[in-house]
């Protein structure tokens, strides 16, 4: 849909919506300030987050329409935004939850009103079927799980229809948040099973599906097109959503996304290129969330398992060449936090922290004569999808590169495709983004730096003294023991750079004046339960 047939569509949708002033709120349409008309690039290619190869949006029907047993606290950002404490739980379809006094299980109670969207209650047998699924359908579900050592069917046990308990292999702070993030939400059992044609996990049918019991329902989804979600007026995991319904329709163009916001006829877009951010927020009309993503950079990947990139003063040679500060500029347009930079040494125990390069071409040019290695040519990986940010910085790492004899060939990868590009762990350089949903530094050097090489450490990066550091400051109880390995491994990936961190992202979301309620989750969908218009 043009933005032509888009605009002549919207005078049928405002009628279809518009209703008296005084009305019965379950008896009638919905008004325009309970309808909120969402813009974005591309929804979601299946309603079922822990199926394979799920996009990004998928993840904004998990959060809408299923309830996990606990949620992360909310905190206030600023007068547009609120995010969450990572550190801080509180209940969402469980009431109530206590730790075994050995620090080995949890027990959780859950709502004795909750009900699923079918209207059948809501049981522990549920939670089971929907964790066991988790651990096991494989992909990225069962991988997240994993983060928090949530790995075996056997850890899950329904104690009786209300009673749940985790039993945990072993100690791990990561275990408590994992639950709270969009992967371990809850179906309806007894419907999957019912419709899931002898699969075990029902995959076909929750594809197209929900089974869940969450804040709001899908009345349509139009792959490519838009989804629509209704409130699910019976929902009691958290107080009832002012909106009654929400219009995420599908526009690729971010030109007419933008278009769409400065003359109203749209509520709410995120996506936008960060020129197009930088130009809203300088304005007065539109308002901006801006949040910087938590755990989350944009890289230069160096291929570390093969040459010429396994060699270290090389690696050091690039990272002192690469021009952060046009980069920034020129690519990014300030939407974002600086990692380069920084002191010798850590400047804080957290992640992203500013590494100690910046733009020295003479100290490059010193590095690769101490490498030995001569002029050469190599290719640089990058998302056509993400081109409004990866292509301009693509080609001032070219242009950086020169001066050194080295030659890089551009690579531009249709957005589909890139993520199994990256996957082969074959491209010399890459240039991503990749942001980790659990706070912690442990947590991203963990799936990026570890030598277990997960399909995130797309360097390839093998150094047995990193994985001792990561992994003794994974399940340390020691705060300074913690401390000491988080100071080794941030220290050692700065010495190593198989990754030049080169700044970290804000989540920009523009939103009319009169939206309220934005929160910002790990999963970076929008949570329709918060928002409200006019």
């Amino acid at each position: 849909m043009d933005r032509r047939d888009f605009l002549k569509a919207l005078p049928a949708a405002a009628a279809a919506v518009a209703t008296p002033a005084i009305r019965e709120a379950k008896a009638q349409a919905p008004t325009r300030n309970e309808t909120l008309l969402l813009v974005q690039e591309y929804g979601p290619n299946s309603l079922d987050m822990q199926g394979l190869g799920s996009s990004q949006p998928v993840n904004g029907v998990a959060l809408n329409c299923y309830d996990r047993l606990v949620s992360f606290k909310r905190q206030r950002v600023d007068d547009i935004t609120t995010s969450f404490d990572i550190n801080a739980l509180e209940p969402e379809l469980a009431e109530s939850w206590q730790e075994a006094s050995d620090g080995m299980s949890v027990t959780f109670k859950l709502r004795a009103d909750a009900r699923f969207h079918s209207g059948r209650s809501v049981t522990a047998r549920d939670v089971k079927w929907s964790l066991d699924r988790a651990v096991s359908i494989g992909g990225f579900a069962t991988t997240q799980m994993n983060a928090g050592s949530l790995e075996k069917p056997e850890q899950f046990v329904a104690v009786d229809d209300k009673t749940f308990r985790i039993d945990f292999l072993r100690r791990d702070k990561l275990t408590m948040p994992n639950l709270a993030v969009t992967i371990p939400f809850v179906f309806d059992s007894e419907l999957a099973i019912r419709n899931s044609g002898g699969d075990p996990w029902a995959k076909e049918y929750l594809k197209n599906n929900i089974a869940g019991g969450g804040a709001f329902k899908v009345e349509a989804w139009r792959p490519g097109t838009e989804t629509i979600y209704v409130r699910n007026d019976d929902w009691k995991s958290g107080p009832l959503p002012r909106l009654r319904r929400v219009i995420a329709r599908d526009i690729p163009s971010p030109s007419t996304r933008r278009a769409l916001l400065e003359r109203g006829d749209a509520d709410i877009s995120y996506g936008l290129p960060p020129k197009d951010f930088a130009d809203l927020a300088a304005g007065s009309r539109i308002r901006v969330s801006a949040v910087p993503v938590p755990n989350a950079i944009w890289y230069v990947a160096l291929n570390s398992a093969n040459p010429p990139f396994n060699n270290v003063k090389l690696r050091q040679a690039v990272a002192w060449a690469l021009p952060y500060e046009q980069i920034m500029q020129a690519s990014l347009f300030g939407r974002g936090v600086p990692m380069y930079g920084g002191p010798s040494t850590p400047a804080r125990l957290t992640w992203p922290v500013p590494f100690p390069y910046s733009a020295n071409i003479a100290r490059a040019r010193a590095l690769m004569a101490e490498a030995g290695i001569g002029p050469f040519t190599t290719s640089l990986l990058f998302d056509a999808g993400s081109g409004t940010i990866a292509e301009p910085m693509a080609v001032l790492v070219k242009e950086a590169l020169a001066p050194l004899g080295i030659t890089v060939e551009l690579n531009k990868i249709p957005g589909a495709n890139f993520r199994g590009e990256l996957n082969k762990k074959t491209a010399p350089m890459a240039i991503n983004r990749f942001g980790g949903w659990l706070d912690w530094p442990d947590y991203f050097f963990f799936w990026n730096y570890h030598g277990n090489n997960s399909i995130f450490n797309i360097p390839s990066y093998q150094n047995p003294a990193m994985d001792r550091l990561i992994d003794a400051a994974r399940f340390t109880q020691d705060p300074a023991v913690y401390a000491q390995n988080v100071r080794g491994f941030l220290e050692l990936g700065m010495h190593d750079v198989p990754f030049i961190p080169i700044a970290q992202p804000f989540h920009d979301v523009a939103m009319q004046r009169t939206i309220g309620g934005y929160q910002f989750w790990p999963c970076r969908e929008p949570d329709f339960r918060y928002l409200t218009k006019g």
